[in-house]
């Protein structure tokens, strides 16, 4: 007896001893309490139950009547996962990055087959059969007692394909009765001479479609077959012009077969009429590297490329058939069903199951079917969570501490996804200053404007290095925008807007908010002038940024007026004393204003028992500036700042004495490095001494900083006029002749060599008597 015969005989044998056995249990036999008829029904019931289900996730390998079976890889193991449409239970698998799996279907049961063998090349000569729905003892099944070459090629019904050489060296196509009849196999007759076989692209109601190529020794023609399972013999034979990518499915209903062609980026649609045999191509556009993925259903040609939401591009694709689209396969009518997809596969009563999403309804699976109009639509079956469309999911973005590290401050947002281009624009309100840039957000690119998966923004060190916006940063309320735009061009555009605050501490004599100090200047008739600063790197000194603006009247009545930093309002504040002894404060009126001070308020009377008052240094550590005021015994007073505009002070504390030696002091902020902020005082003799703050609101034991101060009529701590982020000094001769002092951060020598300055001008006829 011929060996190879002998092997099928034996093959055929044990396939039926094997299936008899189990039959009992329900390998391929309908179970005692039948499932559901037809796939509609399953999910008709899985909608009753939940609607939908939730999706497990991973690549979708095959659809049952009762449930659909995926892939996912859960950490480094993977996991075939089987789900039920009525519940959404889910029986898990094992399996190696090699398993191969397919779903197929009876009339009445889900048959899983898993292979070790032939997930890239698709020789699989070992495979294992388990009924989902009896839940029956799994059935290995080994080609190779057919012959050594022998593998799965489908599995149609209750009828396995397996294709081999046989003993006269031809290539054949058989059909093993996989019911448990003790019948041998059947090949397949009339395909072509010199065929080399394949497997089944697609089966429908007994008929199997399988891809050949009849080779000779000029040529090879790649074809697809009919085949007929109850009579084994083959039909109709299509020649495929254009081969298609790995990943590409096809399509069989009862009426018309469907295929791609094209290995390339172009792809042509073939569709073929079983009744005339007359093949009709239409060219639909262009795949991306995972192929053409071809459906049927009745007269509808379904089509589309696998894309994955959340995929990187360059650019967004023009021309791609991502949208997975239906056809009808007599004319030229287009149905849009999902915005895209990522798998999809036949389904029994001839319809789809789809991993894709669309927008408004989201991602998961998508039934296709025929409605009752005879068009395919959509219907979610499965949700996986995830909107299909870029969706904006908020930010912690509310309030922005501009004093903070700017390369550690950052602006971040949460979208759904984040492969998009974001074009953003932030717009301080107050000054109409804007930013703006646009971002190519990727992925799996941590740091490029992405944090994670959902996050992206930006440092504000970028804005500052890129924008006068983020370099002098403004006070106050900004607005922004963007506009997301999918790089993959699945859903429409994102469009997004809000609001956040930011603050910085304000410089004690910033009252426009530019980030430059403001010296207020009053001339003989008691008018006030306010003299917008700037800093002239070249000459290394101070200038006017602007003309000088009249600030007040009447201000010849105060014997004291001096400068106290932003307690707690818009701008710096300043304090006055009239001459009956009583402490007005002017808060800075802030930038939204045109006037510079807003009117006074009355603190107390009592205040000429005080020979000196300064403020603007923050003594205590609280982040507010600090009044003190030395009696006419010498004795220092601490004022602390209470950020409360009615009681703006709290009760003096004494802090000090002996300071009656003093004939101007004057607060600085912290130019020497320490904790908290410091004072200057000049001494009769000319001398500057410095006091380091501790931040308990006591000194450091004095240090002299230099001679000569004494021509000075005003010396006053302007803040950091030169942006390098040291407080500086500011000094006043006779007449308009006024200096500025550079502060190094250093508290042995806090201050650069003196620069003239012509920061006072020229005007007015008659110099100023104050300058604060």
């Amino acid at each position: 007896m011929n060996s190879a015969r002998s092997k099928r005989r034996c093959f055929t044998a044990a396939v039926t001893t094997v299936l008899a056995v189990t039959l009992g249990a329900g390998l391929l036999a309908a179970p005692a309490t039948a499932a559901p008829a037809s796939f509609a029904a399953a999910a008709e019931a899985a909608a009753e139950a939940t609607t939908p289900i939730a999706d497990p996730g991973g690549v979708l390998l095959g659809a049952g009547r009762a449930g659909f079976l995926n892939r996912a890889l859960v950490g480094d193991a993977h996991q075939l996962r089987w789900t039920a449409y009525a519940d959404g239970t889910t029986t898990t698998l094992p399996a190696t990055g090699s398993t191969r799996a397919q779903v197929f279907f009876t009339e009445t049961s889900d048959i899983l087959m898993t292979s070790e063998e032939g997930r890239w090349n698709g020789l699989s000569r070992h495979i294992t059969l388990r009924n989902m729905t009896t839940g029956a003892a799994p059935v290995d099944v080994d080609f190779t007692e057919l012959g050594a070459d022998y593998r799965f090629a489908g599995l149609v019904g209750d009828t396995l394909f397996a294709a081999g050489t046989n003993e006269e060296g031809a290539e054949e196509l058989l059909l093993l009765d996989a019911t448990g009849d003790p019948r041998s196999a059947r090949k397949v007759s009339d395909l072509p001479e010199g065929a080399f076989i394949g497997s089944v692209k697609a089966s429908r109601s007994g008929a199997a479609l399988v891809d050949v190529v009849v080779r000779s020794e000029t040529a090879s023609d790649p074809r697809l077959i009919m085949v007929d399972v109850a009579t084994a013999t083959a039909g109709p034979a299509h020649s495929v012009l254009e081969g298609s990518l790995p990943g590409s499915t096809h399509g069989l209903s009862d009426t018309h077969a469907a295929w791609p062609e094209g290995t390339g980026s172009a792809v042509t649609l073939a569709i073929a009429d079983r009744t005339t045999e007359e093949v009709r191509r239409v060219a639909v556009g262009k795949q991306f590297g995972g192929g053409t993925n071809v459906g049927v259903l009745g007269d509808w040609v379904t089509y589309g490329t696998p894309i994955g939401l959340d995929r990187d591009m360059d650019s967004p694709p023009v021309g791609v058939i991502q949208a997975f689209t239906a056809r009808s396969a007599t004319t030229d009518e287009t149905i849009g069903l999902l915005d895209h997809m990522t798998d999809a596969v036949p389904a029994p009563d001839g319809t789809l199951l789809v991993r894709g999403g669309l927008v408004g309804k989201g991602e998961g699976l998508y039934r296709i079917a025929l409605g009752e109009d005879g068009r395919p639509a959509a219907e979610l079956v499965a949700s996986d969570g995830r909107p299909t469309e870029l969706t904006y999911l908020g930010t912690d973005l509310h309030a922005l501490d501009l004093d903070a590290d700017p390369a550690k401050t950052h602006l971040k947002w949460r979208m759904s996804r984040v492969n998009a281009d974001v074009h953003l624009k932030l717009t301080h309100r107050r000054s109409g200053e804007t930013f703006e840039l646009t971002m190519r957000l990727y992925r799996e690119s941590a740091g490029a404007y992405t944090y994670d998966h959902q996050t992206f923004g930006l440092s504000w060190a970028e804005i500052a290095a890129k924008s006068k916006l983020g370099k002098a940063a403004y006070n106050g309320v900004y607005d922004w925008s963007f506009r997301a735009v999918p790089q993959n061009g699945i859903g429409p555009d994102l469009n997004a807007s809000g609001e956040f605050s930011a603050r910085h501490t304000a410089d004690p004599h910033d009252l426009n908010d530019n980030r430059t100090p403001d010296l207020l200047a009053r001339d003989a008739g008691g008018d006030v002038w306010q003299i917008d600063t700037a800093y002239d790197a070249s000459a290394k000194t101070l200038t006017a940024a602007a003309p000088r603006k009249r600030a007040g009247t009447g201000w010849a009545d105060y014997d004291r007026i001096e400068s106290i930093g932003n307690t707690g309002g818009e701008a710096g504040d300043f304090v006055t004393r009239d001459k009956s002894g009583v402490l007005w404060i002017h808060h800075g009126a802030g930038p939204l204003s045109d006037e510079a001070l807003m009117p006074r308020q009355r603190v107390g009377g009592g205040w000429n028992t005080y020979t000196e008052l300064t403020g603007g240094s923050d003594l205590n550590g609280d982040k507010t500036p600090d009044l003190v005021a030395v009696d006419k015994a010498g004795d220092l007073y601490l004022y602390e700042s209470t950020g409360t505009a009615s009681t703006p002070f709290a009760q003096r504390k004494k802090i000090g004495h002996g300071w009656g030696i003093y004939h101007r002091i004057a607060a600085t902020g912290n130019i020497g490095g320490g904790p908290a902020g410091d004072l200057v005082a000049r001494d009769a003799a000319g001398k500057l001494w410095l006091y380091l703050g501790k931040g308990d609101g006591t000194f450091a034991p004095r240090t002299e900083i230099g001679g000569g101060w004494g021509p000075y009529t005003d010396i006053v701590g302007i803040g950091d006029a030169n942006g390098d982020d040291k407080p500086d000094l500011y000094a006043r001769g006779t007449g308009n002749t006024s200096y500025f002092y550079a502060g190094t951060g250093d508290w042995k020598t806090p201050f650069k060599a003196r620069t003239a300055s012509p920061v006072l001008g020229t005007e007015p006829n008659s110099p100023y008597n104050k300058v604060f």
